[in-house]
């Protein structure tokens, strides 16, 4: 999958595509619908599949206190799209730029003169541009007009995916994971539910009561889901490993910054730096703040007995 940065990253080869606009946080089955039809418009004409995406999201830059928790970093979201068999995203920087461009001139800068679209595939309901000016009937008709020189394009609808009759929506993944309904989230997902990080070096106090720690940080403002789960995580051989995790800022030890801490099941290497991939099978408990090290210390054991219970690795 080609990944270009910016208009001012298109090469001539670039131009010519059929193409999608959102946030896609999660890349989840509604998004995935959206794909498959996407890349199917795209063999019918013999031209590449490009997603569209923004960074920060819309809602991060205008109103960061209040934007929802993020489901995907930028680095997840790529790498679902790109297992989906889309050839190319566009990411664009949303800043002051991006947020006071005229909706016209978005269209024919980003859609026309750049990309070259001929399929465009966006909801009804979808709005772009300065005071979020455009919308659906702008696009089709920019895309007709623009059809008299040859540059225009086709403007199609999503469709929303739904289950159980309710549309597949990325707050809906938000608000299963807040509950700790992870079986929720994997059918809304069409997959488990997983955060990736690189192993950064942390304050060591779980190795000093005998749980030491893969501490990885969040990146991201907020984190959908919270408390001590059960997991399996990838990156460190060929096989997922099993283990505890913890989501959360540690009200024991005073954090504030929310991370993704994770005691391995007989792990003792050295990993710092390691991508992993941390899957997330059952939760056991909130995140509850402790009177001191040896209560929670209790606790941990308790958890990492239950996490292998569930995942069937061997008591010690």
């Amino acid at each position: 999958m080609r990944l270009i940065r910016g208009l001012h990253n298109l090469r001539p080869d670039d131009r010519g595509c059929v193409a999608t606009i959102g946030n896609f946080d999660g890349v989840h089955l509604g998004h995935r619908a959206v794909f498959t039809r996407l890349l199917a418009r795209g063999r019918e004409l013999g031209l590449p599949a490009t997603v569209i995406i923004f960074e920060p999201q819309p809602m991060e830059y205008f109103a960061p206190s209040a934007a929802p928790a993020r489901l995907t970093r930028l680095r997840e979201k790529l790498t679902a799209i790109r297992e989906d068999g889309i050839e190319r995203v566009m990411l664009l920087e949303f800043g002051p730029r991006l947020a006071t461009l005229d909706a016209r001139v978005f269209v024919q800068r980003l859609l026309i003169d750049g990309l070259g679209v001929k399929f465009l595939l966006v909801g009804d309901d979808f709005r772009f541009g300065h005071a979020r000016t455009g919308d659906y009937a702008l696009l089709r008709e920019m895309g007709t007009s623009a059809r008299r020189d040859g540059h225009g394009f086709e403007v199609a609808n999503l469709h929303t995916v739904t289950q159980a009759e309710e549309r597949i929506s990325s707050t809906r993944v938000r608000e299963a994971l807040a509950r700790g309904d992870l079986e929720q989230a994997r059918h809304l997902l069409g997959r488990p539910y997983r955060m990736q990080g690189r192993v950064a070096h942390g304050d060591k106090r779980g190795r000093s009561i005998g749980f030491p720690t893969a501490n990885i940080h969040l990146h991201r403002r907020a984190s959908p889901l919270r408390g001590v789960f059960a997991v399996m995580v990838d990156g460190l051989g060929d096989r997922p490993w099993p283990g505890v995790a913890n989501v959360g800022s540690r009200p024991t030890v005073d954090g504030h910054e929310d991370r993704l801490e994770v005691h391995l099941f007989g792990f003792d290497r050295t990993i710092y730096g390691h991508q992993l991939s941390v899957e997330f099978r059952l939760k056991l408990r909130d995140e509850i703040r402790f009177d001191s090290f040896e209560a929670l210390k209790s606790q941990i054991a308790l958890d990492a007995a239950a996490a292998r219970a569930f995942l069937g690795v061997p008591p010690v």
